[in-house]
């Protein structure tokens, strides 16, 4: 009988260091977990944002000629430039804002038929294009510009226009004036989460930036977690996000 008792006791020993043993891991690893992190800890998101309006326009398109012979095909479209560049000086656009990229060309098939309607082949005829661009500081006048290119249309130019594209030279200054705003602007609000709660700001801990955003001021469009990049609008509206954690004493 006594070595029964023995035998009991030494299984329940075995059982209380093994209930031991597990409760010490999971508190060890509790422990390793919560290595390294603050006692108390303010995190904050702090906004900064500008309006500004674009200082550089991009405005592109093309025009486009058809003719039987390809020689005179771009004897015509090298008038129909130099006609349209002059149009564009004339509207207070400098020379050097404009460039003209090379004419190309394609080889295309016109249906014939003949007097009764009846199919009779084709008939080859060269379609030349030329694209340009124009890349101006001088916003308005470009804008002017752009309303009033459709009048080439009655000089037999086929032009066709794309929107113009906004942009801001000094994006650097920006960005980094944002970054300023919006840190402190999470500095303030740590300072206000920390006295309302009785607690005094302690050290910086960690410092996390956003992305960068750029949209229409008076357009509905979504931030991105890429970064928005409006270029469709004049006015816009840039702003950036800081994440700031701080000790909490």
């Amino acid at each position: 009988m006594e070595s029964k008792y023995v035998l009991v006791s030494k299984v329940i020993t075995s059982l209380l260091i093994c209930v031991g043993i597990v409760w010490g891991s999971y508190y060890l690893g509790k422990g390793v977990e919560n290595k390294g992190r603050p006692e108390g800890s303010i995190a904050v998101k702090g906004l900064g944002s500008q309006d500004f309006t674009a200082d550089l326009i991009v405005l592109e398109g093309y025009f486009s000629v058809e003719n039987d012979d390809l020689q005179l095909g771009f004897s015509e479209s090298s008038r129909q430039k130099d006609e349209f560049e002059g149009f564009l000086i004339d509207l207070g656009i400098p020379s050097s804002a404009i460039t003209f990229q090379a004419a190309t060309y394609s080889q295309l098939d016109r249906s014939l038929y003949n007097d009764t309607g009846k199919f009779i082949g084709y008939e080859p005829y060269y379609r030349l294009t030329q694209d340009f661009e124009i890349r101006s500081n001088d916003v308005a006048s470009v804008e002017k510009a752009s309303r009033k290119i459709s009048d080439v249309l009655d000089k037999g130019i086929l032009i066709n226009m794309y929107s113009p594209r906004y942009y801001y030279t000094r994006l650097a200054d920006l960005k980094h004036e944002m970054i300023k705003k919006a840190t402190e602007d999470a500095r303030q609000r740590a300072e206000i989460i920390a006295e309302q709660s009785g607690a005094s700001l302690g050290e910086l801990r960690d410092a996390r930036m956003g992305v960068f955003q750029i949209t229409g001021q008076y357009s509905d469009e979504d931030y991105s977690w890429g970064g928005s990049f409006n270029t469709a609008d004049k006015e816009k509206t840039a702003s950036i996000t800081i994440n700031l954690t701080y000790e909490s004493n």
